[in-house]
């Protein structure tokens, strides 16, 4: 209630208004007005103020109250409920928790002093879950992820559309450009990317992101679980952004509001005044910079790789979206590569064979078709490229492609299907497979299908991979430089050489110019 309410209902009882009449001109409640008028009365008589209360089933009982939380201070209100009706108390439990909440109050909390580090020590992020109505894409949730310095209160902030290990990495690398370096130290909570879970209350980080914080050389630290007030300098900020950022704007899309987003932080949240420090978060970020841990030469690679088979149609799923690649991979497993913006396929040598715009996170059941990747229009050529692969399952797929298309009409097509089978089993179950249906002549596709059912079993994602990292190169599986044996180093663990002739030893060794010899 505001002051001015307060001095309107004075003014009227004054002017000789009853509470009720009061109470319903001003659209207050008849017990509010006795209350304030009760108030005003205490403080002109110079007496303690104490709100009117109606008589209770509880009065009697007061005495006895008192005197059980006398003897037992942590007095639960169920047992106080039970020790009354004891006592002849035929009311409900409410009452007695209510009384008990004004005999008992509870202490107040032990205030949260405020800890201040040194330029470049600490760092804290975490992210705001929001849904925003925007004008062009709807109502949609958004993510807000906010990385922001400790001694100088510079924030980096970006909204994304989902909070996994890609984003967050990307983020943080984009954080640690737009601040010119990380801070030793970043303070999390418990989130998933960060930490898996704890043993003996100490917390087990994400092994991918503990190599993502080696390569920029800051240490993460998970805070205590439910004390939000240990990462209060990246909590309050939200309540900043949202008063500020948000209100009186509205945006189109998720672009334009990271567009506003980054305008608000150059022109309005880095050159606000800091209370208590009397200068800018842009202005103590001059002075944090060159405690800051340098950025290295080569960004961490935050894309993730994954693995996909190429079905029937030609397309590798990924979001529940099918993206093409050349119609003769299907079938394989290849390895995905999926950027920011961007899914890149690559085939067993590991080289680029198709590259497609990402669909945004929204989209589900698109097709992305390149027309190069479709099957050829000759006719011949087609069929070459379909003996092609059926040459690399030796001779049971070069009889039963041939068998197949001399039987069926659309034999093509079934052998296209027939090459998809490789997503589901290993190449030796296709190929013993294909090899019984040339035995018997069940040309077709689900003759290979009904036979595999029976006589093979589907294979496990992770038998997948094995069996696609045997057909590698073998150079990517092959040591460059052999290691060298333990005895060639041995004269190095004997202490510093002595004399003349260890001297010539070591400067043949070096190449005469003194240099250690260089480890290959």
């Amino acid at each position: 209630m505001t002051e001015l309410t307060r001095n309107e209902i004075i003014r009227r009882w004054h002017a000789g208004s009853s509470i009720r009449r009061i109470a319903h001109e001003l659209g207050l409640a008849r017990n509010t007005v006795s209350r304030v008028l009760h108030r005003l009365e205490a403080q002109r008589a110079g007496t303690t103020s104490t709100p009117l209360r109606r008589p209770s089933r509880l009065d009697p009982y007061q005495v006895v109250i008192e005197e059980l939380l006398g003897r037992y201070p942590e007095l639960t209100a169920v047992r106080l409920w039970e020790e009354l009706r004891k006592r002849g108390f035929d009311g409900g439990y409410t009452i007695v928790r209510r009384r008990l909440a004004e005999l008992r109050p509870r202490a107040a909390p032990h205030p949260v002093i405020r800890f201040e580090t040194s330029p470049g020590a600490q760092a804290q992020m975490d992210y705001s879950t929001y849904d925003l109505n925007f004008t062009a894409e709807g109502r949609r949730r958004v993510h807000a992820f906010s990385y922001i310095l400790g001694y100088s209160r510079r924030q980096y902030l970006r909204f994304v559309a989902s909070q996994d290990m890609a984003t967050t990495l990307r983020e943080h690398v984009r954080a640690f450009e737009h601040l010119g370096g990380a801070a030793a130290t970043c303070l999390y909570d418990n989130m998933r990317v960060v930490v898996t879970g704890y043993e003996d209350d100490v917390p087990i980080y994400n092994p991918r992101f503990l190599a993502f914080a080696t390569h920029y050389g800051f240490r993460p630290v998970a805070c205590r679980v439910r004390r939000p007030q240990t990462k209060g300098k990246v909590e309050r900020p939200f309540f900043y952004v949202e008063t500020s950022l948000f209100c009186g704007r509205t945006f189109d899309s998720l672009d334009h509001l990271n567009e506003t987003a980054a305008w608000w932080l150059e022109h309005v949240a880095d050159v606000r005044e800091l209370r208590g420090f009397g200068q800018t978060p842009a202005q103590r970020h001059q002075q944090e910079l060159p405690h800051l841990i340098p950025l290295p030469a080569c960004a961490y690679e935050v894309a993730p790789v994954v693995y996909r088979t190429v079905g029937v149609e030609g397309t590798l799923s990924y979001g529940r979206n099918g993206y093409s690649v050349p119609w003769r991979y299907i079938g394989c497993v290849l390895p995905v590569r999926v950027s920011e913006h961007e899914l890149i396929v690559y085939d067993r040598g590991l080289e680029e064979i198709a590259r497609h715009a990402l669909l945004p996170g929204t989209a589900r059941g698109q097709q992305v078709i390149r027309p190069e990747h479709r099957p050829r229009e000759d006719a011949h050529q087609r069929q070459a490229e379909l003996e092609g692969r059926y040459a690399e399952l030796g001779e049971p797929g070069r009889r039963f492609l041939e068998g197949l298309l001399r039987a069926q009409r659309y034999g093509k097509d079934q052998a296209r299907r027939v090459l998809a089978l490789l997503g589901t089993y290993t190449r030796s179950d296709l190929i013993a497979a294909l090899e019984r249906a040339v035995r018997y002549g069940a040309y077709s596709h689900a003759a290979v299908e009904r036979i595999l059912s029976v006589r093979a079993r589907p294979r496990t994602v992770l038998e997948s991979l094995a069996e696609e990292e045997r057909r590698l190169p073998p150079w990517l599986g092959e040591d460059p430089v052999s290691p060298r044996p333990t005895s060639d180093y041995q004269d190095l663990c004997e202490g510093e050489p002595d004399g003349d002739e260890d001297a010539t030893k070591i400067a043949d060794e070096t190449g005469g110019d003194g240099a250690a010899p260089e480890d290959p």
